[in-house]
């Protein structure tokens, strides 16, 4: 649509409304190639088969939770469709014009954690290739600089500038890379769980895994119960849920390209409770193969090609994930700060600017690595950091204003959503409020149970999006 008078303070081209819409189905398929099919999505993936304990409880927990990404996804994304506009834009219904850069840079803040872990991960798969020359191993052992090995560093650093050359031409560069970069990580990870079953001469999901091994295996995971009990289990599911909660916020940054509502339903649907559960049935295969082969429980993908006899398959698979990781962190990770950092300063930072100010925040991070330690763990406190967020938004869009914005008003200083001086003061008292419950309560203090924040998103959506919902209805 076109904009009328929109502030220069709310707007640039890269905030406006999409006008070329040429995301189809596939597109949006891959979107989910890209973000799942990772080094760090396949470590979740396994560590989360491990605590299911049987092929079938595996089946149930993340088939349920499949399905409740895809119904949360539609929500965000048939936003995305009918306004067009990214993420913090859309916030500015909820949080006001300028309130809703808080959420942006929460949501910003977010993915560049997840920048830093996801590049991480393909920097190891580049590590575990080059340590097998027995020098080149010597010196990872002997060589540290910032908490690290060098050769981490070092890898670490190229990994992380590649990533940048994907960008330079904005979305569209996005939606071709993906659309190949997503299948070819399904090609070997298909791979990879054949080789080590025809190795391992039997598929078994599991079940040759002795009790004490996942036990042992899934101790640190930050998960309830033991493997295969239905606290397990419920909080497999959760944490897969979870595990997608940064882009349950800015997944409108993808569907506002998309050509119509069907193609986003079409393309999650084959994206989502397909192709998630058939992901993590190959990286459970894989696993439980590759503990028949090795006599190891090899969680991480890189740790299991680095024991290939051949050379050139070990290369091929480091590659495919650096590939892969490459592929998530445009995609979830790159995206949404890049517009998150522009919604703050739209006449100084453009897309391209934002993107590169969070790669440099997550490389600042890196001597850190806030981001090691258990999976789940890392997933639900980060994650519940962002379940208020999306409650606020998706009670404010389908109960509030009944699935209907005025977009031109998104862009004005002194219009609809002003509210206090372009802040809403409603919105931030639940935020606060689901906030005290997702994220404070649970991670920095005792008083509430220790399962609490393995569902702190959970909470967080439905505190901060009824306390919303409440303060709306009392202040009309």
């Amino acid at each position: 649509m076109k904009l009328i008078n929109p502030s220069p303070a709310l707007h640039n081209a890269d905030l406006a409304p999409a006008e070329q819409r040429n995301w189809g189905a596939f597109s949006i398929f891959n979107v989910w190639t890209s973000d799942v099919h990772s080094l760090y999505g396949y470590f979740l993936a396994a560590s989360l088969f491990l605590l299911c304990g049987s092929f079938l409880n595996f089946v149930i927990a993340i088939g349920i939770g499949s399905i409740v990404v895809f119904v949360l996804m539609n929500m965000v994304g048939i936003a995305g469709v009918r306004t067009g506009v990214p993420y913090p834009v859309l916030a500015r219904a909820s949080f006001g014009t300028f309130g809703a850069n808080i959420p942006a840079l929460v949501r910003a803040v977010v993915a560049c954690f997840w920048y830093g872990a996801q590049t991480a991960a393909a920097a190891g798969a580049i590590v575990a290739l080059l340590s097998r020359n027995a020098d080149i191993a010597a010196w990872n052992q002997s060589s540290h600089m910032l908490g690290h090995s060098t050769l981490e560093v070092i890898c670490f650093v190229v990994v992380w500038a590649l990533q940048l050359l994907i960008i330079q031409n904005g979305m569209e560069t996005v939606r071709k890379f993906q659309d190949w970069a997503g299948p070819a990580v399904w090609l070997m990870m298909l791979f990879l769980a054949i080789y080590l079953t025809v190795k391992a001469g039997t598929i078994s999901f599991g079940s040759d895994i002795p009790a004490d091994k996942l036990v042992e295996a899934t101790k640190d995971a930050g998960v309830p119960g033991a493997p295969g009990s239905f606290g397990a289990l419920a909080a497999v599911a959760a944490t897969w849920i979870t595990y997608f909660a940064a882009l349950y916020l800015n997944f409108c940054d993808f569907t506002r390209y998309a050509t119509d509502e069907a193609a986003v339903r079409k393309g999650n649907l084959w994206g989502l409770p397909v192709n998630l559960l058939l992901f993590c049935l190959v990286a459970g295969v894989t696993t439980t193969a590759a503990f028949t082969v090795y006599g190891e429980l090899l969680l991480h993908p890189d740790q299991i090609s680095a024991k290939f006899d051949s050379w050139f398959l070990a290369l091929l698979a480091a590659l495919t994930f650096a590939v892969a990781t490459l592929g998530i962190n445009v995609v979830a990770n790159f995206v949404s700060p890049a517009f998150d950092i522009s919604n703050v300063f739209p006449k100084q930072i453009d897309f391209k600017k934002g993107g590169y100010i969070a790669a440099l925040i997550a490389l600042v991070l890196y001597p850190w690595a806030p981001w090691n330690g258990g999976a789940a763990h890392f997933v639900g406190l980060i994650g519940s950091t962002m379940g208020p967020i999306f409650g606020i938004m998706m009670v404010d869009y389908y109960l509030i204003r009944k699935g209907k914005i005025d977009v031109n008003a998104l862009y004005q200083e002194n219009g609809e959503f002003k509210f206090q001086g372009g802040w809403h003061v409603n919105a931030f008292i639940a935020l606060i409020i689901g906030g005290l419950f997702s994220t404070i309560l649970p991670n920095f203090t005792t008083l509430l149970p220790a399962w609490w924040g393995v569902y702190g998103w959970f909470f967080g959506v439905g505190i901060g999006g009824a306390a919303y919902y409440i303060l709306r209805m009392i202040n009309k």
